[in-house]
């Protein structure tokens, strides 16, 4: 795994829409570091940093990191108790397989 996106994932989740302007302008730094593609080993991991909002749209920066990897990560339901990015990866997933 690449060091840029060790640092993003030890940085842990996303910070809510209450954190400063600092703080979020660190990890969008830190995100725009990770060049695409990202390996499948790297999009398993950066799906654990989404937080519990948008956080100003750097959310969808991430998933858009996330889904540039080789493979859709969340293939497999993630469950009611998901949040909602697990849920919108996963419906991202399920609604660009080919229709049978």
């Amino acid at each position: 795994m690449r060091p840029e996106v060790q640092a993003f994932v030890a940085a842990g989740p996303l910070p809510d829409e209450d954190a400063s302007e600092e703080e979020i302008d660190r990890r969008v730094r830190q995100l725009d570091a990770i060049s695409k593609p990202v390996t499948a080993e790297e999009a398993r991991a950066l799906v654990s940093c989404f937080g519990p909002d948008g956080c100003y749209g750097v959310a969808w920066s991430l998933l858009h990191l996330v889904e540039s990897g080789p493979n859709p990560v969340l293939t497999a339901d993630p469950g009611p108790d998901a949040g909602e990015w697990h849920r919108r990866l996963h419906n991202r997933a399920v609604n660009a397989e080919p229709a049978p």
